[in-house]
């Protein structure tokens, strides 16, 4: 069944969320983090994925994203394969704490669906939103820097390390950017666009 965010132009901008099955909270321990950025990163030098924002979240992904091999479709699904095969063997080889309990709830969800083998960790849908305008532009890049703010995990966005925020801070985030520009200008910390801290 789709959700109808199905991702039709394949080589303009988007602002996807990936959600964890049953919003379990795998992403509160860093070493499953480092699987998203180091999974982004390799999109990103090997598939033409370009990042202009993304964040990581306990239990989903936000990324402002495009392809420049007119395959964003493709690039996400390669994404969402490759890093959930590295999460599920990391809690099967590691000493996980919750390890029983999340692969109940990953067998679960994929005795559900006749397309998966033994566990889904990720849902099979995307929510995708085609980028349309400047304005919508604007709005989803503040809510992906700001997202860790209104959760309460942080008092300013660049103090989140898992999100682009600090490079919209003209600091060194953990993945490379493509900085966005409205009406002609490089945006960044300064600007009107990230009022509020």
């Amino acid at each position: 069944m789709t959700t109808g965010y199905q991702i039709k132009e394949q080589d303009k901008l988007h602002f996807v969320t990936l959600q964890v099955v049953e919003w379990v909270d795998i992403f509160s321990r860093e070493k499953y983090r480092k699987i998203i950025t180091e999974n982004l990163k390799y999109c990103i030098e090997n598939k033409g994925l370009e990042i202009y924002a993304w964040v990581i979240m306990s239990n989903h992904i936000h990324i402002l994203v495009k392809s420049t091999a007119d395959n964003l479709s493709g690039t996400i699904r390669d994404f969402k394969s490759y890093s959930s095969k590295l999460i599920l063997a990391e809690i099967q080889e590691i000493n996980e704490s919750r390890k029983e309990w999340m692969l109940k709830l990953f067998e679960a969800a994929a005795f559900k669906h006749k397309r998966n083998t033994n566990y889904q960790f990720w849902t099979h849908d995307n929510h995708s939103e085609y980028v349309f305008s400047n304005k919508f532009m604007e709005q989803k890049l503040e809510y992906i820097l700001y997202k860790p703010v209104r959760a309460g995990i942080v008092d300013k966005p660049e103090a989140y390390k898992y999100s682009s925020a600090r490079d919209y801070a003209s600091e060194k985030g953990l993945i490379p950017i493509e900085k966005l520009y409205c009406n002609g200008k490089r945006i960044d910390r300064r600007d009107a666009l990230l009022k509020a801290t």
